[in-house]
């Protein structure tokens, strides 16, 4: 059964799963696993992992999502409701009628929302605000620092850098997404799921689809 699952993006993922440059996102294990474990798949079952602790214990976690699923983007937000806004080139309604729609901060920053409400936080966004739809293609467990060029292109966070001897593109670095990564975790909590303290994070694989598709 297709399940419809919320997925919170901060804005510079939401303009790189626009621009198709995001088809994979990170998030932390909690609780970790821990740095020790051996970890692997349970093979009767797809949405089982199994790890064992120092002292031969088995443990099981289940992946958050499945193949499938589909995911809605909840991001920062904004319900418009005006008569006209001429500085953004609204046309002037009828008397009586009210623009409604959704804005959406990672498209603008810096537009003019009410100052009684403002932004409102992704955590708060309804499903039916949503823009952005995934459809899971794969979960797994990994440790961070096991991301792989490709992978890193995949987030999103390609670097452009070319081999000075010959000219040619060279695979991405970590870098970017070290710097990427560290910046959504709280700095309180960088010593546990920072890029350095390399935790277990699932990693989810998606493709954008319509909203249409996403409701069938």
């Amino acid at each position: 059964m297709k399940r419809i699952k919320p997925m919170l993006f901060n804005g510079a993922m939401v303009r790189a799963t626009l621009d198709d440059r995001k088809t994979a996102t990170r998030r932390v294990i909690k609780p970790q696993i821990p740095q020790t474990a051996h970890v692997a798949r349970l093979k009767y079952s797809w949405a089982w992992y199994w790890w064992e602790d120092g002292d031969g214990h088995g443990h099981e976690i289940k992946t958050p999502y499945r193949p499938g699923d589909i995911l809605y983007v909840r991001e920062t937000w904004y319900y418009e409701t005006h008569l006209e806004d001429r500085r953004y080139g609204e046309p002037m309604l009828p008397s009586g009628r009210y623009l409604f729609r959704y804005i959406y901060r990672a498209d603008d920053p810096n537009y003019p929302v009410s100052t009684g409400g403002g932004w409102r936080p992704s955590i708060h966004m309804p499903k039916e605000a949503a823009r952005i739809f995934l459809r899971v293609k794969d979960v797994r467990v990994e440790r961070l620092q096991n991301i792989t060029p490709q992978q890193i292109d995949a987030e999103g966070c390609k670097e452009y850098g070319y081999d000075v001897a010959t000219g040619e593109l060279v695979p991405s670095s970590p870098a970017l997404f070290k710097v990427v990564w560290n910046s959504t975790i709280k700095p309180a909590e960088l010593p546990l799921y920072g890029w350095d303290a390399n935790p277990w994070v699932w990693v989810i694989e998606f493709e954008r689809i319509s909203r249409e598709e996403a409701m069938k």
